[in-house]
């Protein structure tokens, strides 16, 4: 572990203090590429436009057009929280935009039954709702044989997905589908690489929107919007009586769900994610969000006036993805889709036990990984520059988070196999900066054919599927790669912090200036760094360290979640600000995250 401070452009941070930003976030903001305070409006009017994305025009006239012939809609969605977020946006929005409540369906695969995405069986489940088309949600990009098998059947498919491509022979190949709507796809214009899946499907919904309103379903907007049609126009006015254009439907009513999904997916949080997930949280903590989004924050204990993408990373969709793991996701997309309050809060109930199962199952796991590696080497610690484990017992639903925490801890890319309902070992990856994950998987492949019968994703996160006589082999390739990929300085985890925090900042509304703003992956939250005196230091709950410091000679609280071993008497301390409440008293604490002599 290394501490490392990000470098603040000082000129940048004083003409953002000087438009009027707080002194602190001036500094916290130009550190984190914010070159003008414009690049600080979050208003829809600044999204990107909808028309720079390749396929919207046609997705949106595909979408116009069944909607219109009053045709069948089957929504193919995945089994994570982003796929959930966005099979809701799709099933609300397109009855928003008119589509009958009996013509719109969806389908999810079991992720122990179907494996993910569109796949030839998921195909034959969407029959049962006799569809003209199917359009998938988060998945479908490299879903090659399930395309053909609908189109051979005489579905029309729209793909709207956010991962990479399948390739072969290092040649990008597409899924036949009638179209496909994907910013990471070749030749697509739009600056957001990182959109979410769902953020995909919202965008297809305004394009569609559009075409609807120039064919005279719904009346003009009141005022024009924003330029090239980007953003979300207000509601028209009403409809005269007799019939005519009914009001545009609001599709910013839908942001909420864009929100929770694009930050429970981990996707780099650019300026136009940011955008979308501040209107979500604006909305939220205004009390304007659907009956499921309540029911989560209510069964995760989390006040929504206060909403803050933290919520949605590590409250609301952790739950949601418990379904999709142990259980079934049609109970986190149907608390999603309901109007009915009380339907909500009790699957939000269900979603909130299923969750804390997924938690029981995950430190089983952890702890039989943390023995297979003190097996490998004596100590926890490995020297391999890359871990893939498999054990009999593991649970395929969890093998990512596993995967994630793994990483974290040891810093190396990570690979967590279990058995699949059909033999093979499924198998999810979770990597650190420097080592492209999906394209290690690609040269294994290369180098040891038949070994990966499939595999798909990014650079960060990736999955594939092997024979289980296979896991040797592809142990040793995986480890084969990375040690020549990485280096040292690579498998060396940096912690980049903000500097120390200035004795007049350190309180509560410095803490709600920053909890304000949205961080997450790519803006990460602030973290600063200062040396302090270890005053006390205990434990609380078994496993987190209770300290009292002192910070430029003042006395602190802080607590270090998760960390059991004592510090010593002098330490750089990396952490961040917060407001811890009790019994309806706030008081201001660190939140250690890491401790070096």
């Amino acid at each position: 572990m290394r501490l490392e401070t990000r470098d603040v452009p000082p000129r940048v941070a004083f003409a953002l203090e000087q438009a009027g930003v707080h002194p602190l976030l001036a500094r916290l903001l130009a550190a984190r590429g914010v070159r003008q305070v414009d690049d600080l409006d979050d208003g829809l009017a600044r999204l990107l436009p909808p028309q720079t994305m390749r396929g919207t025009a046609e997705a949106a006239t595909l979408l116009a057009d069944t909607l219109t012939a009053g045709r069948r809609i089957c929504v193919v969605a995945d089994y994570d929280c982003d796929g959930a977020t966005a099979c809701a946006v799709a099933l609300r929005g397109l009855r928003m935009l008119g589509a009958a409540p009996d013509s719109v369906h969806y389908v999810v695969p079991d992720r122990a039954v179907h494996g993910y995405g569109l796949t030839p069986a998921i195909v034959d489940l969407a029959l049962q709702h006799r569809p003209d088309l199917l359009v998938t949600v988060d998945n479908g990009i490299a879903s090659l044989a399930g395309v053909a098998h609908a189109r051979a059947l005489g579905l029309q498919v729209l793909v709207t997905d956010h991962h990479l491509p399948a390739l072969e022979n290092d040649v990008v190949v597409l899924p036949a589908a009638d179209v496909i709507v994907n910013p990471n796809q070749p030749e697509c214009p739009f600056e957001s690489k990182a959109l979410a899946g769902v953020g995909v499907m919202f965008y297809v919904l305004l394009a569609t929107r559009a075409v609807l309103r120039e064919r005279g379903v719904f009346e003009a907007a009141a005022t024009a919007g924003p330029p090239q049609g980007g953003g979300v126009p207000p509601r028209g006015e009403q409809a005269q009586p007799g019939g005519g254009p009914r009001p545009q439907p609001r599709l910013d009513a839908l942001l909420d769900l864009v929100a929770l999904g694009t930050v429970a997916d981990v996707v780099r949080l650019d300026a136009n994610n940011r955008r979308l997930v501040a209107q979500g949280l604006k909305r939220i903590r205004k009390g304007h969000m659907q009956p499921g989004v309540a029911a989560l924050f209510r069964a995760a204990g989390r006040d929504p006036s206060r909403a803050a993408a933290f919520d949605f990373g590590f409250a609301l969709g952790p739950r949601i993805n418990a379904a999709g793991r142990l259980s079934d996701m049609t109970l986190g997309i149907e608390c999603l889709v309901t109007d009915d309050a009380a339907r909500a809060t009790e699957l939000a109930e269900m979603l909130d036990q299923i969750n804390r199962e997924r938690r029981e199952v995950e430190a089983g796991m952890r702890e039989q990984a943390e023995a297979q590696l003190a097996r490998w080497s004596g100590t926890v610690g490995d020297a391999r520059p890359a871990l893939a484990l498999y054990d009999e017992s593991f649970h395929e639903g969890v093998v990512g988070i596993v995967a994630g925490r793994l990483k974290d801890r040891l810093h190396r890319p990570t690979f967590v196999f279990a058995r699949g309902a059909d033999g093979h070992l499924k198998g999810s990856g979770r990597s650190i900066p420097g080592f492209h994950l999906r394209d290690a998987l690609d040269l294994v492949a290369k180098r040891h054919p038949g070994v990966l019968l499939r595999f798909g994703g990014h650079a960060m996160a990736a999955g594939c599927t092997i024979p289980e006589a296979s896991f040797p082999v592809f142990d040793q390739a995986f480890q084969t790669v990375a040690g020549e990929w990485l280096d040292a300085a690579t498998l060396t985890r940096t912690l980049r912090t903000d500097g120390p925090l200035a004795v007049q900042w350190f309180n509560a509304q410095t803490a709600a200036v920053l909890d304000s703003q949205v961080w997450g992956q790519g803006f990460e939250a602030p973290v600063f760094c200062d040396e302090v005196d270890v005053l006390q230091q205990r434990l609380v709950g078994e496993k987190h360290l209770k300290l009292k410091v002192r910070h430029q000679g003042t006395p602190r609280d802080a607590i270090w979640f998760g960390h059991a071993e004592p510090v010593a008497a002098r330490v750089r301390l990396a952490w961040r600000l917060a407001v811890d409440e009790w019994q309806g008293q706030q008081r201001v604490q660190m939140i250690v995250e890491a401790a070096l002599p």
